[in-house]
């Protein structure tokens, strides 16, 4: 007879269970066990079988590299009309002689208008081109105006014009893309989008600022603007926020907020998405005014080339985004070597505060300066020239040039005045060892790489100064810009650089040359399987 079990209890879980349930479930956990014991054997066996390392860590596998494949800029001007219209300017630096590539432009996006949108354009890897760009259509009332930010002080409109710079293939290495005034003449580089922006500048009552926001990418994001002055903190991310849709431009006017500030630093960041911003400074609605170009990211060492050789009075904008007081100290990089300016010690900032300070022993001698902080500042240094409108010419950070992973060490400028035109110096500065580059200036329709060129060494803590010439054999013998690339040669030192527009004599527009890479580097790999085994 069997037993019944008392009325309320259960049969145990594993009771339960089937047989063949209980032997898939062991199954697995003694295969995942075999796995673990054969890998820990391949590690043992590949370790015997190597000689031992004495040097400090692990074994690692020699860096390789990749091409660069694509690339994605965003360029505000073009197709505005007036002016700040203009067409572009690219230059492609591809790691081999060979090699197809492919250009886009597509303007950005107005709501209900996708007339002239132009198809591909295609850029010639390894030469300079230069693209038209017509002026996109006029904005309808209803299409333009968006709801005021931060209260009504801060107008809020589509913006006309835009373009999203799209590079695939052998066009995408060695890129660098900039804008045209409406006379053929640089204006302002594109930018890559981004979650985090600075800019800082002088203020002054009669200043004009507009921010832009493209988004070149295909989701909306969500951008939000902190303005901070001599006076503290104006405008916080809670204030300020604002949704760019996938290819759009919405353009916002700053002047209510820092018309009462002898200094600002604005800060562009993203909740979500990406977008290229810009600001456009001008003294009047009739003169051009100026691109500022973004500000580096804050840091307690900063490195500003492309001081002028023409006299004027510098004057270092500083900005402080933490609380606490910053101490700073600049340090001068020259042809007679590296020293302290006079002014340039003993600065101190209150923090979330933005200032200006005059450092007149720095005019007149090329070079750059190097900033050290005792907490993370961001900074610019104000030259006087400029385009008429603007407060002066800009010297911003630069990373750089280096021929050392991850970044192949090449810098491209694209449009740089030439012959009648105007002029076009390359200042370059080596904080540390000494350096030496390559020059290769090309105007359209020439080649860019290759082993000719001018070599300028630069001495170990020292800059010097290099007056680009036109190109000799030029397809166009009056070609109003030409293209640098700056090469790293083996054994160098880092080098800081920045090209300098002149016209009749004065500085109209001061770009840092920035690392322009056709390949990639990649980093060694340490403890992994693939490095054991070899």
């Amino acid at each position: 007879m069997t037993a019944r079990r008392p009325a309320g209890t259960r049969r145990p879980q594993a009771a339960r269970r089937p047989p063949a349930a209980r032997r898939l479930r062991a199954n697995r956990l003694l295969l995942a066990l075999l796995v673990l014991v054969a890998l820990g054997a391949l590690y043992g066996i590949a370790g015997l079988s190597r000689p031992a390392s004495t040097a400090a860590g692990s074994l690692a596998r020699s860096p390789g590299s990749l091409p660069v494949t694509s690339a994605l800029l965003g360029c505000p001007a073009p197709g505005s009309g007036g002016l700040t219209g203009g067409g572009v300017a690219v230059a492609a630096v591809p790691a081999g002689a060979r090699g197809n590539g492919q250009v886009t432009l597509t303007p950005a996006s107005v709501p209900a208008s996708p007339v002239g949108r132009p198809g591909p354009r295609t850029a010639r890897p390894g030469q300079l081109t230069v693209l038209r760009v017509g002026a996109a259509p006029a904005l309808r009332a209803r299409q333009a105006v968006l709801p005021a930010m931060a209260g009504g002080l801060v107008p809020t409109r589509v913006g006309r014009g835009g373009l999203i710079v799209s590079a695939t293939g052998a066009a995408a290495q060695g890129l660098d893309v900039e804008q045209l005034a409406p006379d053929g003449q640089p204006a302002g580089r594109c930018q890559a989008p981004g979650s985090d922006f600075w800019f800082v500048s002088p203020g002054a009552p009669r200043l004009h600022v507009e921010l832009f926001l493209l988004n070149a990418d295909g989701l909306p994001a969500d951008v939000q603007v902190g303005v901070q002055t001599d006076s503290g903190p104006l405008l916080g991310a809670a204030d300020s926020g604002i949704t760019v849709p996938p290819g759009g431009l919405v353009v916002q006017s700053l002047d209510r907020l820092v018309r009462s500030a002898k200094a600002f630093a604005l800060n562009v960041t993203t909740s979500t998405g990406r977008v290229v911003a810009a600001v456009r400074e001008t003294t009047g609605a009739a003169k051009p005014g100026a691109w500022l170009p973004p500000a580096p990211a804050p840091a307690t060492s900063l490195t500003l080339p492309g001081l002028p050789s023409a006299p004027g009075s510098p004057e270092l904008y500083l900005t402080v985004p933490g609380g606490q007081a910053a101490q700073i100290r600049v340090t001068a990089v020259t042809p007679r070597g590296s020293y302290q300016p006079t002014g340039g010690n003993q600065i101190s900032v209150l923090g979330h505060l933005t200032t200006g300070i005059a450092i007149p022993s720095l005019g007149g001698i090329p070079g750059a300066i190097r900033i050290t902080a005792s907490v993370p500042v961001s900074a610019v240094l104000v030259s006087s020239g400029g385009p008429p409108g603007s407060p002066g010419a800009f010297i911003t950070g630069s990373a750089p040039i280096t021929g050392s992973a991850p970044l192949a060490g090449q810098g491209v400028v694209a449009a740089n005045p030439v012959g009648t035109a105007g002029r076009t110096d390359l200042v370059l500065s080596a904080p540390g060892r000494a350096a030496s580059v390559r020059l290769t200036v090309a105007a359209p329709g020439q080649p860019l790489p290759g082993t000719g060129g001018q070599v300028v060494r630069i001495k170990a803590r020292s800059a010097t100064l290099v007056r680009i010439a036109v190109p000799r054999g030029a397809a166009r013998p009056r070609a109003s810009i030409a293209a640098i690339v700056v090469t790293v040669l083996p054994g160098s030192g880092p080098v800081y650089g920045a090209r300098l527009a002149l016209a009749g004599g004065t500085v109209q527009e001061i770009l840092p040359v920035l690392p322009s890479p056709s390949v990639v580097r990649l980093p060694a790999v340490r403890e992994s399987l693939l490095t054991v085994l070899g």
